[in-house]
């Protein structure tokens, strides 16, 4: 499909601008994002299928946000996005989703995510860079978000907010399925040359 090839010809170049404004090698990114050497080449090359999870981890590791790495160059002053134009980047046994909607412009950028979990489904995050901030805005049914080890309950009307930094999921919960918006606020990336320490 010409989109899908032209996504992935976008995600190669903006991976491989990052790693080099981050002066980072191959082995050095894929060490640190627990990627393989052999999977960033093929990306760089744009061929493969990296999933949602590797995406999140080079992201972090480059201290930027995931639509960074997807995104082709602004148009405008006023971008609008609807749900139905971006696909999901997560899909759940039963039904749920997660769609980045688009990440704000700046230093420190913020993802706008929407998410779905139906009851029971379960989304669990590794830990981000220090300083990354998730909030959750649940507009729909009921989740439990589990952030260390210890659950948290948020219906319809709450927002919840947490350093993403600690191992943290996502759950449906109740008898219907649970919408919700997430933004995730990302701290400024590292500087260029050989002595940026993003971490895992």
């Amino acid at each position: 499909m010409p989109e899908a090839e032209a996504a992935l010809r976008t995600l190669a170049h903006n991976v491989r601008a990052a790693r080099t404004r981050a002066g980072l090698s191959l082995d050095e990114l894929g060490r640190r994002a627990k990627v393989s050497k052999g999977a960033l080449v093929g990306l760089e090359k744009a061929q493969g299928n990296p999933n949602f999870a590797t995406l999140v981890r080079l992201a972090d590791t480059l201290g930027i946000s995931v639509s960074a790495l997807m995104e082709g160059p602004a148009e405008g002053r006023v971008r609008v996005v609807s749900a139905d134009e971006v696909v999901p980047l997560w899909a759940g046994e039963r039904g749920g989703e997660a769609r980045l909607m688009l990440t704000t412009s700046g230093a420190a950028p913020v993802e706008v995510w929407r998410w779905k979990l139906n009851p029971g489904e379960e989304y669990p995050s590794h830990p981000h860079q220090a300083g990354v901030v998730e909030t959750v805005s649940v507009t729909h049914g009921r989740m439990t978000l589990v952030v260390d080890g210890r659950e948290h309950a948020v219906e319809a009307g709450q927002t919840a907010t947490f350093d993403g930094d600690s191992p943290h999921a996502y759950r449906g919960a109740g008898s219907g399925t649970c919408h919700l918006v997430m933004t995730v606020h990302i701290p400024p990336g590292p500087g260029p040359g050989p002595s940026a320490t993003a971490t895992t």
